[in-house]
């Protein structure tokens, strides 16, 4: 129990220290947006100039560009309905509704974007609540969600998160997971323990959400490195993440029906040789292996070269069906990560010792 929460806790701060730049994003750009706001262009009340700036930079994972287009577009949306329906019915609870679902038909037929949809609306109620008694004018609030729009970009530029501490985070993640995968079939086989290969199944099952968010950090950290000049001259240390990112994915795939196909095998009258699950294991640390290089900023030479020594190594004899499944799984996941490592898709297959003499190449 101490262990897990010991974990738990380490895990929780080092996810936490990914954020931290946000919070300082958010809460700088945040008062500087008002501050513009007010002093700069002579806005009273600048509600939304804070306000957008905490919806460009936020303390999750996107596209902050996109962020700053559908806010700025969807607050204009927003109040130019609001303004026009309000200044003719008045505000109340009928008109309200009217107002809401209005804007965010109009919004969701130009784009069925999420944020642009919710500020349509959120703009509108605003407008149809606060317009009254405010004093505020519709371009007003369009120039304050500009603002701090700007603002927010400007402050992930000159405050930037480390682009590469998020993708190995999250890269890290993904052959975790791998690798535990691997792991766990291995040992199911040579203990012939079916609860180990069902355990190992279920953690191959659970894997893809670790896949998306990775995704979704890589197209964050390609975002940090254009928009800030910290990072411009480090781009093509990412370069080697995005190289990873679909081979991991596909390996993650193969693992799965290896997980599956292992789970299967121990119940066949052939079970898979020990030697399988010594090549399941060797794959399991070269996927670690490529996690520790690509952290440190190297080329994953010592990566590729263990699975190179698995793709040529021969294969065992007299298998079972279940057991040439999970080769044929397993040599995939070497090709796979042979990509992620750099190497081309014909390189790495041709790499492979041909199953039988009939066969060369995957």
């Amino acid at each position: 129990m101490r262990t897990w929460l010991s974990d738990h806790v380490k895990d929780r701060l080092s996810t936490f220290g990914l954020i931290v730049p946000s919070i300082a994003q958010c809460a700088v750009g945040a008062a500087l947006a008002w501050v513009i706001a007010r002093e700069l262009l002579g806005h009273p009340q600048p509600f939304f100039a804070p306000i957008s700036v905490l919806i460009c930079v936020g303390i999750g994972l996107g596209q902050r560009l996109r962020r700053v287009v559908e806010l700025v577009v969807g607050v204009s949306l927003g109040v130019g309905v609001g303004d026009l329906l309000v200044s003719r019915i008045g505000s109340g609870p009928w008109q309200i509704a009217l107002v809401v679902a209005l804007a965010m038909t109009i919004a969701g037929l130009l784009d069925s974007g999420a944020l642009f949809v919710a500020q349509a609306g959120s703009s509108a109620v605003l407008v149809a609540t606060l317009v009254p008694g405010a004093g505020a004018g519709g371009l007003d609030r369009m120039l304050d969600a500009l603002t701090g729009g700007l603002i927010g970009i400007a402050a992930v530029a000159l405050l930037p998160a480390s682009p590469f501490a998020i993708a190995a985070k999250h890269l890290s993640g993904v052959l975790d997971a791998l690798s535990t995968v691997l792991e766990r079939a291995a040992e199911a086989i040579e203990k012939r323990d079916v609860d180990l290969a069902a355990e190992a199944l279920e953690e191959a099952r659970g894997t893809q959400a670790a896949v998306e968010e990775f995704e979704q950090a890589l197209e964050t950290s390609k975002e940090i490195t254009m928009i800030s000049p910290l990072h411009w001259h480090r781009r093509a240390r990412l370069a080697r993440y995005e190289t990873a990112a679909q081979p991991v994915d596909l390996a993650l795939r193969n693992a799965r029906v290896l997980s599956r196909r292992t789970l299967a095998s121990l119940g066949e009258a052939s079970p898979p040789p020990a030697a399988l699950a010594e090549a399941m294991r060797e794959v399991s640390e070269a996927a670690l292996l490529l996690q520790l290089e690509l952290g440190a900023g190297r080329e994953p030479t010592l990566a590729r070269q263990a699975l190179l020594a698995v793709a040529a190594r021969e294969r065992p004899e007299q298998l079972g069906f279940s057991a040439h499944v999970i080769i044929a799984q397993l040599r995939s996941v070497v090709v796979d990560l042979l990509q992620a490592t750099g190497m081309e898709h014909s390189e790495a297959t041709a790499a492979l010792t041909p199953l039988d003499d009939k066969a060369g190449r995957e």
